[in-house]
């Protein structure tokens, strides 16, 4: 059922034998036939794209240009891939980059700039101003923690950031505050995203049971999900904030982790997050109708009409970042923003439960099946020898027409239908959507291309490896394998896809569990969504930070690394101290 791990220099003389029958034979230490330096070499195109992010603070789309240049000349020059077979990787990336990534986020920001143009995503703001608290530190809670979940479980790529932060502003966050703390929140939800989209690859390439791997996951992530809100008001408001706020942070996570572990470990992988968020926005919702933190006037939301201006100072802390300026509604307004009726209420949430429940529906449905079509990608389909796995390496890309994506097309033409609303309205948001999202499209393209180049010239296996072999504490370094594929590829199905099967194969070789290091490679890979430059680059496309995705990374980087090691501590602890804690059957079936 696996494929076998080969030690570094029993792949490094397969790899001399092999030429005959492939075009190419991945090396493992291509550099002085020494793994660690050729771990370091390695590293360098993610390097690159870090330190001109988040130092030199280019735009993301140069930011992955440039990385993609380099890994181009690693691949070619040290691993010694042929030019045509890493153009023709390269290649390939873009084309799953283009469809079905982009398409996914594509149409669900065409549904969110039609909200925006009918007004209803003005009249969700205000419902939310109605019914919470105007306490920042509540709001954070059910708009990015909560609402965004959802978005997570039905769309996943960076939309759930986009659209959540956007909200967020209009209640009067910093731009800046609103999109990395939706980027913070964007991780314990993630390995169960688009209808566990991502347990079903891990499944498909390990060939362990989807059942219980999302329980283990779900062995996981609960614990993460259930510290989030607590972590991410110390990082908003500070351990003063949290003193007061903690019950909200209780219920919120309380709430998501319970249901996100139930379900996953009692009914299925597909539907944690969508039950989760659901169950966690009702409580949190009809929680603070009760309570309310006694210290509302010092984080106090600021709301009415907003324009963009700059500042120096304030909440962001960073010099020249648009702000929100708060500036007083007119009175001729009205009931425009006064409380939302009942019917307006429901017009509020149409277009939401509209793509949830489509999307939902046509997954079980198995629609996207339908006309399928799976096609060898030339100059790559096994042409490469898996030098790690000692196998030929194929590329079929599955081309999809009636995948996600047209799935929340589908809910973009219902909700257009159901608003009532003119065909230029349809057409507007449809320019809004290319105007917001067309670097960030260059973007993912141009890193999901590295993210293949990696993989099929063999640099990425060199990463692997090399953390593979640290021993004992692989479990603890699990979680790094998984957050250096999710940075490459933004998706935790890609990670998965990518490393799921090298992290079953190193621990049977380390006598570990397979179940419990597969699951590991897909909880760790949530941690480096919120660095990954397609999560990013998508994340900030409906705000003022375009161009600026290193500002955020700035932001988010430590966050990554802190949350990635407290989940190392879990699966240590997991391994070695709790066991019986690992998912070994169909838990509840």
């Amino acid at each position: 059922m696996f494929h076998e791990l080969l030690s570094p220099n029993a792949a490094a003389h397969l790899a001399a034998s092999c030429t005959s029958a492939f075009r190419f034979c991945q090396p493992i230490q291509p550099v002085f036939d020494n793994l660690f330096l050729s771990f370091l070499i390695g590293l360098i195109p993610i390097a690159v794209v870090l330190v001109l992010l988040g130092v030199v603070r280019r735009p993301a789309w140069q930011a992955a240009l440039a990385g993609l240049i380099v890994a181009l000349i690693f691949a070619v020059f040290i691993w010694g891939m042929p030019v045509d077979m890493a153009a023709s990787s390269t290649l390939s990336g873009f084309a799953f980059a283009i469809l079905p990534v982009m398409w996914i986020v594509f149409n669900a920001m065409w549904l969110y700039n039609i909200t925006v143009r009918t007004g209803k995503f003005d009249l969700f703001r205000r419902w939310m101003i109605h019914n919470a608290p105007p306490d920042k530190r509540i709001l954070m809670l059910i708009v990015a923690f909560s609402f965004g979940a959802l978005l997570e479980g039905i769309a996943g790529f960076g939309t759930p950031v986009a659209i959540a932060s956007a909200l967020l502003i209009g209640l009067g966050f910093p731009v800046l505050d609103a999109v990395v703390l939706t980027l913070i929140f964007n991780t314990s939800p993630v390995a169960f995203g688009a209808l566990g989209a991502p347990i079903a690859a891990l499944n498909g390439v390990t060939g362990l049971p989807a059942a219980t791997l999302g329980a283990q996951i779900g062995r996981q992530l609960p614990i993460m999900a259930f510290i989030l809100p607590f972590y991410a008001l110390v990082v908003f408001s500070g351990a003063r904030g949290l003193r007061s706020a903690w019950p909200a942070a209780l219920v919120a996570g309380g709430s998501f982790a319970l249901t996100q572990f139930f379900v996953s470990n009692f009914i299925g992988p597909e539907l944690p997050d969508v039950l989760a968020s659901l169950v966690s926005l009702i409580c949190l919702i009809v929680f603070v109708q009760f309570w309310k933190p006694r210290d509302i006037e010092q984080y106090r939301a600021q709301f009415g009409g907003e324009r963009m201006g700059t500042t120096n100072a304030g909440a962001i802390g960073e010099r020249g970042v648009p702000t929100p300026v708060p500036t007083p509604v007119a009175a001729s307004a009205g009931r425009d923003d006064g409380r939302p009726t009942s019917g307006q209420s429901l017009l509020a949430w149409l277009p939401w439960v509209i793509v949830s429940a489509v999307v939902i529906v046509w997954i079980f449905a198995k629609v996207p099946a339908v006309g399928q079509q799976k096609i060898a990608w030339p100059d790559l389909d096994k042409l490469v020898f898996r030098t790690a796995y000692g196998d030929a390496y194929a590329d079929t890309y599955l081309f999809q027409p009636l995948g996600t994506g047209t799935a929340i097309l589908t809910s973009v033409l219902i909700t257009w239908l159901a608003l009532g609303a003119k065909p230029r309205v349809l057409i507007g948001a449809l320019v809004d959507s290319w105007r917001q999202l067309y670097l960030a499209i260059l973007t993912v393209v141009l890193i999901v291309g590295v993210s293949f180049l990696y993989n099929y010239s063999g640099m990425v296996y060199t990463l692997g490896l090399a953390v593979a072999s640290v021993g004992k504490v692989f479990p603890f370094f699990a979680v790094f394998i998984g957050w250096i594929a999710c940075f490459l590829s933004g998706s935790d199905t890609s990670s998965n896809a990518l490393f799921g099967n090298l992290q079953v194969v190193a621990a049977k070789q380390l006598h570990l569990s397979p179940v419990l290091m597969a699951a590991t490679n897909s909880s760790g890979a949530v941690t480096s969504k919120m660095i990954s430059p397609q999560n990013v680059t998508t994340g900030v496309s409906t705000t003022s930070l375009k161009g600026k995705e290193g500002l955020v990374i700035r932001r988010t980087f430590v966050h990554s690394l802190i949350l990635a090691s407290f989940l190392g501590i879990i699966v240590m602890l997991q391994q070695y101290a709790f066991p019986q804690l690992i998912a070994t059957g169909l838990i509840g079936r």
